[in-house]
């Protein structure tokens, strides 16, 4: 190996290491301190309980990790905004598990709280996912209710989708392990089932300080919403555990009588690892995003035994489309390519540009995979469409339009994967977070934004001075430069794979590693939801 490859490998290593550790300090909730006080009332944690309920040794795919990350500081701060979600097995089948946890703020509901289980609810609809609610909340965070209460994607958004998801049969169990307040009170009581914990479970709408504000009424918490209460006089609960333990056990149970699911039809065989060892991504993934590599060397360590059906390889070279599988899942896989390319009419091509032809070629390739019900896998790394005359007269606008009709037209599941650069228009028609992908990934190399952050800066910076100027004031050199480096510091900074991930942007950011995972696991979910809209692009620009 060459000494670039070692030096990226070396730089890739150090953002994966840093990428675990930081979900190590997530991983820790609210804290040792919050978390002792949790354990005292004889009560698991969120992550315990998760991991006690999904069958032992089976994958578990974390949605929303960094959600919050960040953010609220004011407030001490809301580590995976207090709640946990993500894609596990209980007693052999695929669910999505949504736990509260309590060691952060009480379980309250911050305004990122509600996106993050209004994404999860989201996900388990798209693929007809059994949802399991382990409930432990104190409800709305008051001090920012403005931001949580009202609107269409708020709070009660999700009772609505409780709602829809009972509507079409997708199965949803709830258990009481802790405060369920208020609004939230419903979450359990629209579930097909609702279990609770004896002694530390309670639900009502209003708790006992409240209800002696209201209407001077005397009552303790457990009284007025205890499990002995719900489970015996008011019938709101249909089972009554003595502890955490208990209930899990109860709902795996459950799980395991459930009727099979139906069968979407895509294809799968008998799993095989890359031939290329996946190690060597590291390697070959420069560690300057502005330097040029050769994807389909990526993509090799990605599919099975490194096989790659190229579709049109000579023809709109600087994207590259092909048919392949992915732990035994065949997969329509549309991706960058980073390195410079010269066309068949003599025109050098930048990587991670989209030209003309690649955009035809493209939109042509995913028509194709809806009408072969093939997944489709997208591999960003791109800078955007190209610009200039040349190719505003060669009708870039109309072969990007169609390849974003495409995209967004698609019936097939949409699986995105962030490798590098996601800048601009170029994020949309490589199925962006607007264009509904099932799910949506970022490497820790990824730069999310509307354009590069050394072009972005020199605009921002022309329109401070343009604005400075209008004032009748000019800036020396030296103070342009300082500028300069505040602009380009914070544009960056809001180009992290962190940033967009603290904003649910993307799903969560994986190791390089874990690609075929979040694919193979996202595709055995979507295999669950049967294809039933028609595939039309309506009118496209020929």
């Amino acid at each position: 190996m060459d000494i670039t490859f070692n030096k990226n490998e070396d730089l890739n290593k150090q953002s994966v290491y840093e990428l675990k550790t930081r979900l190590k300090k997530i991983y820790a909730g609210g804290g040792e301190k919050n978390a002792a006080k949790q354990k005292a009332k004889g009560k698991m944690l969120a992550r315990e309980r998760i991991a006690y309920l999904i069958d032992k040794e089976s994958e578990f795919l974390e949605v929303g990790a960094f959600a919050a990350d960040g953010m609220y500081e004011e407030q001490g701060g809301c580590p995976s905004a207090g709640v946990v979600s993500g894609i596990g097995y209980v007693s052999g089948r695929q669910c999505m598990i949504i736990a509260n946890d309590a060691t952060v703020k009480a379980g309250a509901w911050f305004p990122m709280t509600a996106k993050k289980n209004l994404r999860a609810q989201e996900i388990a609809m798209e693929n007809r996912l059994p949802v399991i609610y382990l409930v432990d909340s104190a409800g709305v965070y008051l001090p920012m209710q403005d931001e949580i209460f009202p609107d269409k994607e708020h709070f009660g958004r999700m009772f609505r989708n409780n709602a829809l998801m009972s509507s079409d049969g997708i199965v949803q169990i709830s258990a009481i392990m802790g405060s369920c307040v208020a609004g939230g009170a419903y979450l359990p009581i629209m579930s097909d089932e609702a279990m609770i914990v004896e002694g530390t479970g309670s639900v009502f709408l209003a708790g006992s300080y409240l209800v002696k504000s209201a209407i001077g009424e005397d009552v303790d918490n457990e009284t007025l919403g205890g499990a002995t209460t719900h489970c015996e006089i008011s019938g709101v609960t249909d089972y009554k555990h003595p502890n955490d333990q208990t209930c899990l056990d109860s709902i795996k149970k459950i799980m395991s009588m459930l009727g099979a699911p139906q069968s979407a039809g895509f294809d799968r065989i008998k799993p095989v690892q890359p031939l290329f060892p996946q190690e060597e991504i590291y390697g070959l993934l420069p560690e300057n995003r502005e330097k040029p590599y050769d994807m389909v060397e990526l993509i090799k360590r990605l599919v099975d035994n490194s096989e790659l059906e190229e579709y049109k390889k000579e023809y709109g070279q600087s994207i590259i489309c092909g048919l392949a599988r992915v732990d035994g899942w065949a997969v329509g896989i549309v991706a960058n390519q980073r390195k410079v390319v010269k066309s068949k009419k003599g025109e050098m091509q930048f990587g991670g540009v989209i030209y003309s032809d690649s955009a035809d070629k493209a939109a042509r390739f995913i028509m194709n995979c809806n009408q072969k019900k093939i997944p489709l896998v997208f591999l960003q790394d791109v800078t955007g469409f190209m610009v200039g005359s040349r190719s505003e007269q060669g009708g870039i606008i109309k072969d990007g339009a169609k390849m974003v009709n495409a995209v967004a037209n698609s019936v097939v599941p949409k699986f995105t994967i962030i490798l590098g650069n996601s800048y601009g228009a170029g994020n949309y028609a490589m199925c962006g977070k607007a264009y509904d992908p099932r799910l949506i990934y970022a490497w820790p190399s990824a730069k999310i934004a509307v354009m590069g952050g050394s072009q972005a800066a020199k605009t921002l910076l022309q329109i401070q001075e343009a604005s400075l100027k209008a004032k009748g004031e000019t800036i020396t050199l030296e103070e342009e430069a300082e500028l300069l480096k505040e602009i380009t510091d914070k544009y960056n900074r809001q180009t992290t794979p962190y940033y967009a991930a603290s904003r649910l942007w993307v799903d969560g950011i994986i190791d390089p590693l874990e690609t075929r995972k979040v694919i193979s696991m996202g595709i055995e979910a979507a295999n669950q939801s049967p294809i039933k809209k028609q595939f039309n692009v309506g009118i496209i620009q020929t």
